[in-house]
């Protein structure tokens, strides 16, 4: 599943077309997604401007005029494309769209403020992502958003924030990095990273980590994810940016998918367990 970076990728290449454009047509191929989509979904699109797009851990959201906020997941395989003016000018370089056309479920049809058209594709062939729509004022407290904690890439996620938040925590860093309510946005790739880098343990227990441990990991979980929204992200599947273009942080991984090789810092073999039924890859001499 697309985790932070990707998201952040995404949210950046589809910014510049559906930031301040207003929705002129929404066409819906199917009622659901992940979930039924909103009731009357296009009607309640149709005619709204889009305010910024804005991402909030995994999620994308825009605020529209009329007072409701659309929020979009990608889920495992969904992806946006892009088809504007410009990207039809002769000579222009255009990354392939290879998705299947009969998994595109939902197309927007905008139009920017100076006048110009494009038309952005959702396509999600396990249908794994999803769109809804909830009231602006309370978009704090809506399902999707209740009790997340803070952005790692924002003021809020500091390292005392972080420390307080494993005081008293019984499973393990890992299971605690993947709890959306301690940092928002961080997965199994990106915590097997930030972990290897802070030299601690995914075995260790969480509220062991917390003081000085907890100060590296913190700044590594930061680091790691700039590094990899500079890379634009990791394609390990099927994520791409709204562009078409894939991400290459997955050819720096110190150890995620490494199992057996060696470990960049001190050669041992990377080892990987399974925690919560999710691959784990760590290695046993450098992280304690």
């Amino acid at each position: 599943m697309p985790e932070l970076p990707e998201v952040e990728t995404v949210r950046r290449g589809l910014a510049p077309v559906m930031d301040g454009a207003r929705i002129r047509k929404v066409r819906q191929h199917r009622p659901d997604l992940r979930f039924p989509l909103p009731q009357n979904f296009v009607n309640r699109l149709s005619g709204a401007r889009l305010g910024v797009l804005q991402r909030r851990g995994k999620y994308l959201f825009s605020d529209l005029s009329t007072g409701e906020t659309l929020i979009m997941h990608l889920g495992m395989t969904g992806r946006f494309t892009i088809e504007d003016e410009e990207s039809r000018q002769p000579g222009r370089f255009e990354h392939t769209h290879q998705a299947n056309l009969r998994h595109d479920h939902v197309v927007f049809e905008l139009e920017s403020a100076a006048g110009a058209g494009a038309t952005v594709t959702y396509n999600d062939p396990r249908r794994f992502g999803f769109m809804d729509l909830v009231g602006t004022i309370a978009l704090e407290e809506c399902r999707h958003f209740e009790g997340m904690g803070p952005e790692p890439m924002g003021n809020g996620f500091c390292a005392e924030a972080f420390n307080t938040a494993l005081k008293g925590r019984t499973t393990s860093i890992k299971a605690a990095l993947l709890d959306q309510r301690v940092v928002a946005g961080v997965g199994n790739i990106y915590a097997c990273e930030a972990l290897f880098r802070a030299g601690v343990s995914p075995r260790r227990r969480a509220a062991s980590v917390a003081g000085r441990r907890g100060e590296r990991l913190q700044a590594s979980i930061v680091a790691v994810l700039g590094d990899a929204i500079a890379a634009g992200g990791s394609t390990l599947r099927d994520f791409a940016g709204a562009d078409g273009a894939l991400g290459y942080f997955q050819h720096r991984f110190d150890v995620y998918g490494r199992e057996g090789e060696p470990c960049p810092a001190c050669g041992a073999p990377v080892r990987r367990l399974v925690q919560a039924g999710r691959s784990t890859f760590f290695c046993g001499r450098c992280q304690r």
